[in-house]
């Protein structure tokens, strides 16, 4: 990834690019804020690493940061004042402490590679899926999860994005036929419809992945109980198979937004134990 470290201390930026290059990004520096944002109008970066001290007040910079991109990058903001709290607020995706810590480093960039994976993958033009039986077209999901996006930079607000997948779609279709592969995508889809709540929205957003947007949970644990949830339930269908294929294996994943982690992933064949693979 391209990655713009914006920092006054030379010492912490350096040890920030040795790190990051280390791993195979491209890191450019600059030191001064304003330059920054000229920097970020000018070019593509997919990540911006910015401590911006002496600035109580890092809001305007990057609102002003916001606006003038073409892309949507993913803006870490790097501090020893400012509490998580304060720096999302500000309109950042996360907050990285100072002194910086290697390993909180290497997982802001993993929550950023994926969560610019999945604002690439929805936002992809090149093949929508059409509105169908309470699925919305990827296309309006995309705009839906845009608009998230763009409330949290503003207010700070919380959202998530449960995707859920037949993940041996390719093995499927090569293995068994189109059929097969096309039979459990459409259970699938079937079976979502049924059990999404009547406030969930749904869309398509890949030949064989659907996501739902979960905004302004009341509580903190609902949408890791809803992928919870959903997980169970997918776990114990019985009929997603053809009867002529190998068994279906589906993944359940939640992403919080605007951070980008990996709350939970679930990846199960059904009619077995659903295996849960990661929780954060």
């Amino acid at each position: 990834m391209k990655i713009l470290v914006v920092d006054q201390d030379s010492m912490s930026a350096q040890l920030i690019r040795s790190k990051l290059e280390a791993q195979g990004h491209q890191v450019v520096e600059e030191k001064v804020k304003n330059n920054a944002v000229d920097r970020m109008a000018g070019d593509d970066f997919d990540v911006v690493l910015l401590d911006p001290s002496p600035l109580t007040n890092p809001r305007p910079l990057i609102l002003n940061a916001r606006r003038v991109v073409k892309n949507y990058p993913y803006i870490v903001i790097m501090s020893q004042s400012l509490s998580e709290e304060e720096a999302l607020k500000s309109g950042v995706n996360e907050m990285l402490a100072k002194p910086i810590d290697p390993e909180a480093l290497q997982k802001k960039i993993a929550n950023a590679r994926r969560l610019i994976d999945v604002v690439r993958r929805i936002g992809d033009e090149s093949e929508d899926f059409p509105s169908a039986g309470g699925v919305i077209a990827k296309s309006a999901f995309n705009q839906l999860f845009l608009s998230a996006i763009d409330r949290a930079d503003r207010y700070g607000e919380r959202t998530y994005i449960l995707q859920i997948s037949l993940s041996n779609y390719r093995q499927l279709l090569e293995g068994s036929g189109p059929y097969a592969a096309e039979f459990a995508v459409a259970k699938l889809c079937q079976y979502l419809v049924l059990l999404r709540r009547q406030s969930d929205v749904i869309g398509q957003t890949g030949k064989n992945e659907y996501s739902l947007l979960l905004q302004r949970p009341v509580y903190e644990t609902e949408p890791l109980e809803a992928a919870n949830r959903f997980a169970q339930e997918l776990g114990a269908l019985k009929d997603i198979d053809s009867g002529r294929a190998e068994p279906a294996e589906i993944t359940v994943s939640l992403l919080a937004v605007p951070s980008g982690a990996q709350m939970v992933e679930h990846v199960f064949k059904p009619g077995e134990h659903a295996e849960e693979a990661v929780q954060g």
